[in-house]
């Protein structure tokens, strides 16, 4: 641990994050180790964007890659400089390669990508596409997904080699969601085979509960997603979701919730949490964003976290203007996972995951165009305002400063009292 930089130019300069005493409840493995700091697993697909106009009048689209899992992969990769890996399957033709592509230019590795052969037309396997609208002031965002038998909704348990990806080669970190297990009984099944197998091997958990009810109507609806995620839960360390999300997938009721999920008591929510790791004692992290939405252009947004028995929220931007929203809770769950690795402070690490997911917000696509500097700048409390290149690798952050110096205590103490400022 280099205690004489900041947090941001000890980690950048370490041969990876993993190694670093978090916090007394979470122990990553060591680097040499493990090849991957990080692995998702979940679908991947083509997106397509109109731009500024419809998905019924468009001429053209813009193409992106995208999927709940995944963008985390890419996240803590593009944006954070971690070493990531992503399990999924594509049809081999034309468009499964476009997407293998783009994940390319992301830094992410597609060595354990499943290449299922195509049929010539798409009858037995296929690539999943999604056309999505940004969304403009009072017309809100919309997705139109095309995945029916996409190549990754085939996934078994047994596509897979457990003990080689995370025993031979190894992973600090295991990423997951509940996106992927909707998709099929059998994906329902790999998932929590490939917890139980990445908790066998010592590999940290972490899993986005994320709730569609598109995607559970079709293997049994509420009950089927209760049943699965309340499994996959005996297993995850640090488990992300909104108050639907915790509802429907867990069964653990906010007080004063309304069907439409437009407000919440933030201190009725907590309590919830509360239930939820009194139950699920191996959470050691619970962390959601909180979003209102004034219109699609116009959110509020922060996060909050709980961890060691304790609260901690981001700072909350009243009106944050958005570009493109989706992706945002994606951008969050990296943002607070390279926290956790290594600012090993909960507060610093759901301020990283607040401030990363609303930069993501302010450009197109699914995945991150942040850098690591532009989500410090954020967090400590910059703005819009134009910075020279040059003078901008400079800025260092008395915050970051404070997180490295928690850290290296907790490391030498083994204490998991917490100093505040």
């Amino acid at each position: 641990f280099n205690c004489g930089l900041t947090a941001s130019e000890g980690f950048r300069n370490s041969p990876s994050p993993i190694g670093v005493l978090t916090m007394a409840t979470i122990q990553i493995k060591e680097t040499e180790t493990c090849k991957y700091d990080l692995i998702s697993m979940g679908e991947i697909m083509l997106r397509m964007d109109p731009g500024d106009t419809r998905i019924r009048t468009a001429r053209r689209f813009d193409a992106w890659e995208g999927g709940g899992e995944y963008n985390v992969a890419r996240g803590l990769r593009r944006c954070f400089g971690m070493r990531t890996g992503v399990l999924t399957a594509f049809a081999d033709n034309e468009i499964g390669r476009l997407i293998e592509d783009f994940i390319l230019q992301g830094g992410v590795d597609t060595s354990m990508i499943n290449w299922v052969p195509y049929d010539g037309i798409g009858r037995e396997v296929r690539n999943g596409l999604n056309f999505t609208e940004r969304g403009y002031g009072i017309r809100g965002a919309l997705g139109v997904p095309d995945r029916g038998m996409t190549a990754a909704s085939q996934i078994r348990p047994d596509h897979f080699d457990w003990d080689d990806i995370f025993g031979k080669q190894g992973a600090g970190w295991f990423h997951t969601g509940g996106i992927f297990a909707a998709l099929s009984e059998s994906t329902a099944d790999t998932v929590i085979k490939a917890v139980q197998a990445a908790k066998e091997h010592g590999t940290i958990v972490s899993y986005d509960l994320n709730y569609r009810p598109s995607l559970w109507e079709s293997i049994g609806g509420k009950k089927k997603a209760r049943e699965v995620n309340r499994e996959i839960a005996k297993y995850v360390d640090v488990m992300i979701g909104n108050e639907e999300d915790f509802t429907a997938c867990l069964g653990f009721e906010v007080e004063g919730l309304d069907d439409n999920i437009s407000s919440i008591d933030i201190d009725k929510f907590k309590a919830m949490i509360e239930s939820a790791v009194s139950e699920y004692p191996n959470f050691k992290v619970t962390a959601t964003t909180l979003r209102t939405v004034k219109s699609a252009t116009v959110n509020g947004w922060g996060a909050i976290c709980w961890a060691d028995g304790q609260f901690f929220e981001s700072a909350y931007r009243d009106d944050l203007e958005i570009f493109d929203r989706v992706g945002g809770g994606d951008s969050f769950a990296s943002g607070l996972i390279y926290g956790l690795m290594t600012a090993g402070d909960p507060e610093a690490a759901v301020n990283y995951g607040a401030a990363h997911g609303a930069l993501a917000m302010t450009t197109p696509g699914d995945t991150s165009m942040a850098a690591l500097s532009d989500v410090e700048k954020i967090m400590a409390g910059g703005g819009a305002r134009g910075i020279r290149e040059s003078g901008f690798a400079k800025v260092r952050y008395a915050f970051f400063r404070t997180a490295a110096r928690f850290s290296l205590a907790r490391l030498l103490s083994g204490s998991m009292a917490r100093t505040r400022s």
